[in-house]
This record gives C-alpha cells, sequence and structure tokens, in this order.
C-alpha cells in the first residue's frame, strides 16, 4: 500500500471517529433537552406467558418462558437490578433458582 494510501485511509478513520462521537454527544444533549426519562425496554411483558400461583402474600403470576427472548432480557434486566424492579405499576422479581420470575400489582402507598 502506498504512503499516499495509508494516510488518506487514517483520515478517513480519523473523520469516522469524529462523526461517531459527534453523534454521540449529539444524542445526550436532545435527551437531556426534551426530558427523557422513560427507558427503552428490551422486552414486552405481554409477550411473556405467565400463569397464576399464590404465595404467603397472596396471588401473584410467575413464569419460566424460556424459549422468549422477552423472557431472557427481562431476566437480564432483573439481574441488573439485583433482581428486582418495576415497571408500568408491576413489581417484578427472580426467584432463587434464576430461571423463575414473579410479578404482581405494585401496592399503592397511602
Amino acid at each position: 500500500m502506498s504512503e499516499d494510501l495509508k494516510l488518506l485511509a487514517e483520515d478517513i478513520i480519523d473523520y469516522c471517529n469524529a462523526v461517531e462521537s459527534a453523534s454521540v454527544k449529539l444524542k445526550s444533549q436532545i435527551s437531556k433537552l426534551i426530558g427523557e426519562s422513560k427507558k427503552a425496554w428490551s422486552w414486552d411483558p405481554e409477550r411473556i406467558k405467565w400463569e397464576k400461583a399464590q404465595g404467603s402474600k397472596g396471588e401473584y403470576e410467575k413464569s419460566e418462558d424460556i424459549n422468549s427472548l422477552d423472557f431472557k432480557n427481562l431476566l437480564k434486566d432483573l439481574a441488573e437490578h439485583k433482581g428486582t424492579l418495576s415497571r408500568d405499576g408491576l413489581f417484578y422479581w427472580s426467584f432463587r433458582n434464576g430461571s423463575t420470575v414473579g410479578r404482581k400489582k405494585r401496592e399503592a402507598k397511602s
């Protein structure tokens, strides 16, 4: 490869890095401007199979839908949040076995 071609390739790489950096900065600024506070969830609870169950604290729903990508993403989110999280008025938790998830309506605080 000629020296001129190497220099051109380096310039193109520098340009691409600058565009990428500017894009990240722009996305951040836009998020601040519009007050983006909602998290983009990687899972849809409606696409997960849930079954009713009874526990010591009342009725809840549980799932072991390991064939669902949404369920796998839910498990990943739960792991990142130390096993519990809330979304859309529901409380989700992972069981100790790591492959079962429970959910129930969040109790209203008085």
